[in-house]
């Protein structure tokens, strides 16, 4: 099968992940850190996993994404609903999955323009 680089123009796309860290257009992050289309961002100020709150999930209600992609670290981790209930009723889908996983969901869906936010957790 022959493989073909798609050119993504001027989005934001994950160019590496792995342990501790992802790289976006070539620049390595080691943070949480939110990725859309056209903006990178690291005031998403949660530490890790189990430091969740519901803020941390409204700070992507005034972004309304069609799609919210949780990278939850080295593997999957599932917070709980009560955590993302006001995404759910303002439409937004929520999809949880490891950090790699969702550099590979992310980049597919940007590709199709649909407007995704990734919001990855190094832990």
């Amino acid at each position: 099968m022959k493989l073909h680089l798609t050119k993504t123009g001027n989005q934001n796309t994950f160019t590496g992940h792995g342990p501790g860290y992802v790289a976006v257009n070539g620049l390595h992050y080691e943070q949480a850190l939110v990725v859309m289309a056209g903006q990178v961002r690291t005031d998403w100020n949660v530490s890790d996993f189990d430091a969740l709150t519901e803020a941390h999930f409204d700070y992507f209600l005034e972004l309304k994404p069609e799609v919210l992609l949780l990278g939850t670290g080295n593997q999957q981790r599932f917070p709980h609903p009560r955590l993302y209930r006001r995404l759910i009723e303002a439409g937004i889908g929520i999809e949880c999955m490891d950090t790699a996983a969702v550099c590979r969901t992310y980049s597919i869906l940007v590709a199709e323009d649909r407007h995704v936010i990734a919001a990855v957790l190094m832990r």
